[in-house]
């Protein structure tokens, strides 16, 4: 299974049609201008694949001698024929090439670089079902050639028996007399004239349409017959695929547009079972963290704005992908070192865009600590994501922070040294440090008997643990200690284990983060951060068409 990602209109839905037409079950495809690049029909385009085909296919069968050529691992090459004996992997190059006429021109590329002629048959053989937004006919509930219903049933002609049976039906009983007494003067008017006569009704086909077309699945819903195609949007897709899976056929490509379209979550969560179960290939689009939280075991591709396509790695992105999977769907998301920073750039940015950060798709997720959001940020730029961070600089891995940053600019943003909490806590005015002790409602909670713990004495008054200290730098100190979880200190194992668990008294959470940067502000610190962080906030305001704050504007 192939998932590709990327934002609108970013070509997801055309790399899938392009699959689709090179694949095409009848030549009766019709080409508009809209189709070339540009609405420029010269020079045309070419869609191009390299296919791996089964010998059960019955390549011996057509007319023509289709020559293979060899995979190694990245690309077709010529086969070495020196290599007598030796199996190797064979491959063939399938092409549609869209002439400046409006035509299309299928063939097989072969090692020798002849292109002859890809049949309708085999392309038939090889067998698409795509489900795209707008297939409002439900082409492969009907049979019509190609479709999965007609693969499934159509081994001995069975559209022409059809034809036979209906054009044969007596339709003449449903006329009134009236209409009776009509036809025959018709019949006698065409007699006099020299022209056709004996006249009567019933089912006939027009050009570009058969009898055979308007035969559909029909099914059981209380007591009537009904199309299937008359059924909800989710329920016609996973009959389609349904229908394509029963057909006795040794490849088969699915192809689905928007995999999400009509189904509840838990439908959604079927169908990707099915799929993955599935040894047929498949390529999906979607908008779905459902579908990215789900399908682990997919290949997920991503697609930029200018039409490139990019694997993500799934050894750097297995654990985000089940962490956010929203990481990848948003226009800027942001890589946030842990809890802390999501909820302080969370309401930093709620308060810089005027609450409107998630409507320009701006989302802020947990990276799930500084060695781990590393290889996430280097599989997303890989792919061409366009991608933030926020995080600490905890002095390793300098050569590759060093080129994620010169990629990424200020998009990605490091404290000089220390962490958030660390940063934040030094502009604190020697006066204010125990509001940092309490939170927005004035209840200190435990974060006060932290301290009195980390002090080793019993009362946890703000006078008796300022005596303790000595002096207010020493309190500072102690403070950042707390927050962080620090254990430097710690007379046993056991103490220091309760002291890790500090941090998440203090800050050391969504909530706790989006207090601290309440509390940047409320204390009035912004002043001493501008410099600091607004340049990061300008690159975020960038991605997103806002312009630049001056440094003095953002009132905070």
């Amino acid at each position: 299974m192939n998932i590709l990602i990327g934002g609108g209109d970013s070509g997801k839905s055309t790399l899938l049609h392009a699959v689709s037409l090179l694949f095409s079950p009848t030549n009766a495809v019709q080409l508009l201008e809209t189709d070339y690049y540009n609405r420029l029909l010269e020079p045309g385009f070419m869609i191009e694949a390299t296919v791996s085909l089964p010998e059960d296919i019955g390549l011996a069968n057509f007319q023509q001698t289709l020559w293979p050529w060899e995979w190694d691992g990245e690309r077709a090459v010529l086969p070495d024929n020196e290599r007598e004996g030796v199996p190797f992997d064979p491959v063939y190059i399938f092409q549609v090439t869209g002439t400046p006429e409006l035509e299309l021109v299928w063939q097989i590329i072969q090692p020798n670089l002849e292109p002859i002629n890809l049949s309708a048959g085999l392309r038939r053989k090889v067998g698409v079902v795509r489900l795209a937004n707008d297939d409002r006919n439900d082409r492969d509930l009907r049979l019509v050639t190609g479709s999965a219903l007609d693969r499934l049933l159509s081994k001995g002609n069975l559209k022409s028996r059809i034809s036979k049976e209906v054009s044969a039906a007596d339709l003449s009983n449903a006329m009134t007399e009236n209409e009776q007494q009509a036809l025959k003067t018709l019949d006698k008017a065409m007699e006099a004239a020299g022209l056709p006569n004996g006249l009567d009704i019933g089912l006939t086909s027009s050009q570009g349409l058969s009898i055979g077309a308007l035969v559909g699945l029909l099914a059981e819903k209380t007591g009537v017959m009904l199309p299937v195609s008359s059924w909800g949007a989710g329920t016609r897709r996973m009959a389609a695929l349904e229908i394509a899976r029963a057909t006795e056929a040794s490849t088969r490509l699915t192809v689905i547009d928007e995999i999400e379209r009509g189904l509840e979550p838990y439908r959604l969560r079927q169908l990707l079972e099915l799929l993955s179960s599935d040894e047929q290939q498949c390529f999906v689009t979607t908008h779905s963290p459902v579908v990215l939280a789900t399908a682990k075991k997919a290949a997920l591709w991503y697609m930029d704005g200018n039409g490139h396509v990019g694997r993500l790695p799934q050894d750097k992105i297995a654990r985000q992908q089940t962490r956010d999977p929203e990481t990848f769907l948003a226009r800027v998301p942001i890589i946030a070192e842990g809890v802390t920073e999501v909820g302080f750039l969370r309401v930093l940015l709620k308060l810089v865009f005027h609450g409107k950060d998630t409507v320009h798709g701006i989302r802020v997720v947990d990276g799930g600590g500084n060695d781990a959001m590393l290889g996430v940020l280097e599989a997303l730029k890989g792919a061409g994501l366009n991608v933030a961070g926020f995080c600490d600089d905890e002095g390793r891995f300098e050569g590759r922070w060093a080129k994620l940053k010169a990629a990424a600019g200020a998009k990605l943003f490091q404290w000089q040294r220390g962490c958030l909490e660390e940063n934040i806590i030094a502009h604190v005015p020697d006066s204010q440090l125990f509001s940092l002790a309490y939170d927005n409602d004035g209840v200190s909670g435990d974060r006060l008997r932290t301290l009195a713990d980390r002090l080793d004495i019993q009362s946890k008054s703000e006078s008796a643990i300022l005596d303790a200290c000595g002096s207010h730098d020493s309190l500072r100190k102690l403070i950042v200690q707390a927050a962080t979880g620090d254990r430097t200190g710690a007379t046993s194992e056991p103490v220091g284990k309760e002291w890790a668990k500090h941090s998440q008294k203090w800050f050391k959470s969504l909530s706790g983060g989006g207090e601290l940067c309440e509390k940047m502000i409320s204390l009035g610190l912004w002043h001493d951060l501008e410099t600091v962080l607004l340049p990061f906030l300008n690159a975020i305001r960038a991605e997103v068409a806002e312009v630049a704050l001056n440094p003095g504007e953002l009132k905070l």
